[in-house]
């Protein structure tokens, strides 16, 4: 179900996330050749994939289909409404932890954040900003999306110290940009061939 929903977004997305993609690599390429600076890939597929996942994110908050539902600002009213595992439980409680994970990672890598009271700041700022923006755009608020926003990003703030508490204890020979390179080269090739139906995880 997840590589389903994953799909769908990307099926609307893409002409979108083609051409922001091709402004911002040749917009980057230029300012580096330009300024005579070294092209380091991992940085580089790493600034695209966030740009490609704020995009989404952009669809899912304007344009995604959320059916029939009503405001809700009771905590915890909503998410306990699924049975655990079902589709629905998948698609509203899951997926809005899952929607929220990049952006704890990429907000805490970006600005080296340490404290976990900033990442959770950041990431209440954003997911309040959405919820309100959908309630004003005629959708709907749920104080449950914001909780579950709130988690999701919390993960993947933890996942941005976890990967760094062992950067720090890496050998200075794994630490070369090569090495960051390769890494990344094959987590995207991995998460292609899931998305293609390549390989199963389960979800």
């Amino acid at each position: 179900m997840i590589r389903s929903s994953i799909l769908e977004i990307l099926g609307e997305v893409w002409p979108t996330i083609l051409i922001s993609s091709v402004i911002a690599i040749s917009m980057r390429l230029v300012y580096l050749i330009k300024n005579k600076q070294k092209i380091i890939l991992y940085r580089e597929m790493l600034a695209l994939i966030f740009i490609i996942y704020v995009l989404c994110l952009f669809y899912v908050v304007t344009f995604g289909d959320v059916g029939w539902s009503s405001s809700n600002f009771i905590p915890f009213k909503e998410m306990f409404r699924y049975s655990f595992g079902s589709g629905l439980f998948i698609k509203n409680v899951l997926g809005n932890i899952i929607m929220f994970v990049p952006y704890g990672f990429f907000v805490s890598y970006y600005l080296d954040l340490k404290k976990p009271l900033s990442a959770f700041l950041l990431i209440l700022l954003v997911s309040a900003s959405i919820e309100t923006t959908q309630l004003l755009i005629g959708r709907v608020f749920d104080i449950d999306d914001i909780i579950l926003n709130i988690i999701g990003g919390m993960i993947g703030f933890a996942i941005y110290k976890l990967l760094d508490l062992i950067n720090d204890h890496l050998p200075s020979v794994l630490k070369n940009p090569i090495v960051y390179n390769i890494i990344i080269v094959l987590c995207a090739i991995f998460m292609a061939m899931y998305m293609f139906n390549l390989i199963e995880l389960g979800v």
